[in-house]
């Protein structure tokens, strides 16, 4: 073996040893409807990495129909799993609440209506047109939470309170009647937002997905 050979054949062991460090950690699979817990995430070691893969594990939540449907990228709320236009026609009118004659509050209440089956919980309104979900990537979507200007003014400790706790991000998991719920629980969702806040709040690059 000539000393150029040689050297040729140490540069391609040291980028393919390279490529074999940096591969991705897989985490245990889980069921579609469930989440996986935060302590399943340990085994990757890198904390941005880390932090990354558990905001992708939240965005299984966030762009469910379920939750995506109240964040649509046009002024009309969506419906089922097919998430097709609300039923009948809506507006998201002046403060997210539809417009007078039809707003929100008078069909949705603050619970759940079984003969009528219509969804319902406090506060019940579509998200305002800068935390819009359809048709976005979990990068674009945790930017916009962790953006002041889109999220509401809400800091990241508010947005894992409000995860957590809020009635009406609940009402993901307590939907009613047939409707499919939301993956996992709030309890692990909130859990896992937490989580991604104290490893640094990283977004996954644009072609990650969960």
């Amino acid at each position: 073996m000539t000393k150029r050979s040689c050297i040729l054949c140490c540069i391609v062991v040291v980028a393919m040893s390279a490529c074999r460090s940096k591969a991705p950690v897989l985490v245990p699979p889980v069921a579609g409807n469930e989440l996986r817990q935060v302590a399943a995430f340990s085994i990757i070691s890198d904390e941005k990495e880390r932090s990354r893969a558990l905001f992708l594990e939240a965005s299984r939540v966030l762009l469910h129909p379920r939750c995506a449907n109240c964040h649509p990228s046009g002024d009309v709320p969506l419906q089922g799993m097919e998430m097709r236009p609300h039923d009948p026609p809506v507006t998201r009118g002046p403060e997210d609440r539809g417009v007078v004659g039809m707003e929100c509050a008078g069909c949705h209440q603050d619970r759940n209506l079984d003969l009528p089956r219509v969804p319902g919980a406090p506060n019940w309104h579509v998200a305002p047109i800068e935390m819009a979900w359809v048709g976005k990537t979990p990068r674009h979507v945790c930017e916009q939470m962790k953006d002041p200007k889109r999220n509401g003014g809400r800091s990241l400790a508010q947005i894992v309170e409000h995860n957590a706790h809020d009635k009406l991000v609940g009402w993901g998991w307590s939907p009613g009647h047939d409707r499919e719920p939301a993956p996992g629980t709030q309890e692990q969702f909130g859990a896992l937002v937490a989580a991604w806040v104290d490893t640094g709040a990283e977004c996954p690059s644009e072609g990650q997905k969960p």
